[in-house]
């Protein structure tokens, strides 16, 4: 997907976040903020549409966007949707949104956010060190926030997941994950953690779980051949993979090694790990006198805590420490999990 620099793509025509944002040809009304971090910030805007334009099929209003998306089951019913505003201070930063955009448009699975619009601008800077460009993605919105919020919200209440909850969150997951794994080349997400899963409550069913934010994600193989690359890796995995959901090699990488999706698989062993307990498996060991939480991890030291009653099955332990070996060439891939939490999904479904 090309990154079109004309101001005329994306107009931001009021101050302090009000008003209308253009994204190419399509005009979306901003209804509040969604969250931010660091230099990005999300709103809930609503697609500005012809009075006169028909209902498109699924009864999704028939705006610009509906020309533009594909799939039209990524359509909002009532015109809403998710917009990211990065705001771009450098060429670094600029290469790595492109990069978001582009591996964005890499994927299409019901588990993956889909971007379904985007633009890049340039804009004037008016002092030393602000920004030079404003990027803008637009995407579905699932207001019932993300598994983290959820986890955040229930922990609060001493609520826990059923099991078949979380066997089903997790498999969907996998299914995500699976679809980047496949890829060719393959591709790691290298962030999955409880922050990058959109959940949407389903009544009589599961959450619907959706893996989202793809600016860490990268072609997993890499070949590490020097002690310079090892640590450049280090460095890289040190600003783009979450610390408590990092894997072992990405922490104390040998001079020599074949790193592969499976960092992908220990995040995803630490984040079932949450689905049932709230945080990841390693987290204690920040809040302890002496404690590391790097030498939780290399050493896979995991503490189980006071779960639910009746307390999950053994056998979901048994599922996070096999996914949790700190020798990536022991872990177990993406097919191998799916092939497990089937069975899991069959033996304790209700």
């Amino acid at each position: 997907m090309g990154c079109s620099f004309s101001g005329l793509n994306a107009l931001y025509d009021a101050v302090n976040g009000g008003g209308d944002v253009w994204i190419n040809e399509n005009r979306f009304r901003i209804v509040r903020q969604l969250g931010e971090g660091g230099f990005a910030y999300v709103f809930l805007v609503k697609e500005v549409v012809n009075a006169s334009a028909p209902a498109s099929g699924g009864g999704a209003v028939a705006g610009g966007l509906s020309k533009k998306v594909k799939d039209k089951s990524h359509l909002s019913g009532d015109g809403t949707y998710a917009m990211k505003k990065v705001l771009i201070q450098n060429n670094e930063q600029l290469e790595l949104v492109r990069e978001e955009i582009h591996v964005s448009s890499l994927f299409n699975h019901p588990n993956l956010l889909p971007l379904l619009d985007h633009a890049i601008i340039a804009v004037k800077a008016t002092q030393e060190g602000s920004w030079n460009h404003e990027a803008y993605l637009l995407f579905p919105v699932h207001l019932d926030g993300t598994l983290l919020d959820n986890s955040t919200a229930m922990k609060a209440k001493k609520e826990f997941f059923s099991t078949t909850d979380v066997l089903q969150i997790f498999r969907q997951l996998c299914a995500g994950l699976k679809h980047m794994h496949n890829l060719d080349p393959s591709y790691a997400h290298n962030d999955v953690k409880p922050g990058n899963v959109l959940l949407t409550h389903r009544q009589g069913k599961s959450p619907l779980a959706i893996l989202m934010d793809f600016g860490s994600a990268r072609p997993a193989k890499r070949q590490i051949r020097s002690r310079s690359e090892a640590l450049q890796l280090q460095e890289w995995a040190s600003e783009h993979c979450s610390a408590p959901f990092r894997a072992p090699e990405l922490w104390d990488c040998p001079s020599h090694a074949d790193i592969d999706e499976r960092t992908d698989i220990w995040s995803l062993g630490c984040t079932l790990y949450a689905i049932m307990y709230g945080v990841s498996p390693f987290e204690y060991a920040l809040g302890e006198s002496g404690g590391s939480l790097q030498l939780a991890i290399v050493n896979a030291q995991i503490k189980w805590p006071a779960g639910p009653k009746p307390p999950y099955p053994e056998a979901l332990h048994q599922f996070v420490t096999w996914m949790l070996q700190p020798q990536a060439a022991v872990r177990p891939r993406i097919d191998d999990i799916i092939i497990h939490v089937d069975k899991l999904i069959s033996k304790f479904s209700n």
